[in-house]
């Protein structure tokens, strides 16, 4: 696409031949940048992992696709908008009309990414690069992209080079598959054969790190574990299988337990209005909502993006006023109290965010990032102290002392969120409330986090609401699993049992978007 920086890359050898046609053979790297610019514009588009910071957050979707329309098409602004409407209702957008007019930051995650995919549609390439599309999608939302690029695939007669670190979302699309590890292709052929028969040790790590559907594991594999493959390694043991029994008598001292956190009938809801002279629309994101969280459990919470789930962690830690209900932490409500009171209780519920990239500042060290919470809420502790307890809680999640000085752009995804953990461990607290907090990352990397929530679990005696929409990583890592939709509860038990028998609809929805290699 031409888009490496030309003053920190360079093209060593090799090259770039796209066949625009079966006389012309055109070599990429030798185009200038005008040429290149408009056989790209034309022939060759992209779409890109984060709908959110692909598209500019000050225009209109409507105007973003008509730019490239206008420049790459000779046509009239006026027909260029009636285009434009066309491709959003081709991408099953409702109310095109309404996408049109419409700013990012007021369209959902799918609605963002189907309008990258409309942009990216709009001059009819013959080839589309789709660069992660949907790794940070909801299950379902996920399948229906994949639907849809496939749909327009045949439609369009185009070639689409599909981006991913989620084998089970290629076994979706992909015809012919090519494995890359450290910028060499190690694995290419059949996508159905490469599942089956994989040869290399990368390849293999990639397929075995998503949590098994029926097998409960006490740690994932990791792709570090088949490239340094060791027999002695825990995940290549019988061992590394939770029986049944061991399950049963784990969940009997939990639940004889007294709860740690009891939420009764919690509501949060927010008004609307279309029009200046509407009346109030009113719109429930946490509807009636009560459950029990034990300590030394880890209670999973599933659902669709816009089910509520962000919105009930955000109010569980008062950082939301909620409308109704109670939330009694060891027999204290804390619904009533004030922001002052409530500081006390901070120190005990934490939480890690989804994105590892906005929840850390860019100009403060990660040292200093842990150490700013010790600062506010242990008084107690001198300067020396505070900064021994940091280096001390890098270690536990797996960083040594030196990144006490880096800055998170120097960091991957994978180191970013441990130190978001870290973080949020620091005070030592007795819940910690995980919010999507491995849905952005790799499945490997996903795979190292997951391990490491579980050893800081027992490390810590901690109590886990663990917030996903991935059915499958909350199945590994919860006792208890609570299916959300729409603000309220619609499923509650066991996570093996709803797995193997869902009793809803929507759950059995959950369980069949799941990517697998079938």
């Amino acid at each position: 696409m031409g888009l490496l920086p030309a003053k920190t890359a360079r093209i060593e050898s090799g090259s770039i031949q796209f066949y625009k046609n079966d006389k012309e053979i055109i070599d990429l790297l030798k185009l200038s940048p005008k040429a290149h610019r408009k056989l790209l514009g034309e022939n060759l588009a992209m779409i890109f992992q984060d709908p959110m910071t692909s598209l500019n957050p000050v225009k209109r979707c409507g105007n973003q696709l008509i730019e490239s329309l206008l420049l790459h098409k000779k046509i009239s602004e006026k027909q260029a908008k009636k285009t434009a409407l066309e491709l959003f209702a081709e991408m099953e957008l409702e109310n095109p009309k309404k996408i049109y007019k419409s700013y990012p930051h007021q369209l959902s995650g799918g609605q963002k990414q189907r309008v990258m995919i409309a942009i990216a549609l709009s001059c009819n390439p013959k080839i589309l690069i789709a660069d992660e599309p949907t790794t940070a999608l909801d299950v379902t939302v996920q399948q229906s992209v994949l639907a849809l690029l496939k749909r327009l695939q045949k439609k369009f007669k185009m070639s689409i080079i599909f981006i991913t670190h989620d084998l089970g979302v290629l076994a979706q699309i992909a015809d012919n598959l090519i494995i890359m590890y450290e910028g060499k292709i190690v694995e290419t052929g059949d996508v159905n054969h490469i599942f089956h028969h994989a040869e290399h040790p990368y390849t293999k790590g990639l397929i075995a790190c998503r949590p098994h559907p029926e097998k409960r594991l006490r740690k994932l594999p990791s792709v570090k574990d088949f490239i340094n493959y060791n027999p002695d390694n825990i995940v290549f043991q019988s061992e590394n299988i939770i029986s049944t029994e061991e399950r049963k008598e784990k969940h009997k001292q939990i639940y004889e337990q007294q709860a740690i956190l009891e939420i009764k009938n919690l509501r949060k809801q927010y008004y609307s209005k279309k029009y200046f002279y509407s009346k109030k629309e009113v719109f429930y994101a946490v509807k009636d909502f009560s459950f029990s969280l034990y300590p030394g459990e880890s209670l999973g919470l599933v659902g669709e993006s816009g089910c509520g789930k962000t919105t009930l962690s955000r109010a569980l830690l008062r950082l939301i006023d909620i409308d109704a209900g109670n939330i009694i932490y060891r027999g204290k409500d804390l619904s009533s109290l004030s922001p002052q009171q409530m500081r006390p209780y901070r120190k005990k519920l934490q939480i890690v965010f989804q994105d590892p990239y906005s929840s850390l500042n860019e100009r403060i060290r990660i040292g200093d990032a842990i150490k700013e919470v010790l600062v506010v809420h242990r008084k107690d502790l001198s300067a020396k102290e505070q900064r021994r307890k940091t280096e001390e809680m890098l270690e536990k999640v797996n960083l040594d002392k030196a990144f006490y000085s880096r800055y998170p752009h120097e960091l991957s995804g994978g180191q970013r969120q441990r130190v978001c953990i870290a973080r949020a461990l620091v005070l030592e607290p007795e819940i910690l409330i995980c919010d999507e907090s491995v849905s952005a990352l790799d499945v490997s990397v996903q795979a190292q986090v997951l391990n490491l929530l579980n050893e800081l679990k027992e490390t810590f005696q901690l109590s886990y609401l663990f917030i996903s929409h991935d059915l499958s990583v909350v199945k590994f890592m919860a006792d208890r699993i609570l299916i959300m939709q729409k603000g309220e509860i619609v499923e509650e038990g066991n996570p093996d049992e709803i797995y193997a028998n869902p009793q809803k609809a929507y759950t059995k929805k959950l369980i069949e978007a799941i990517p697998s290699f079938g």
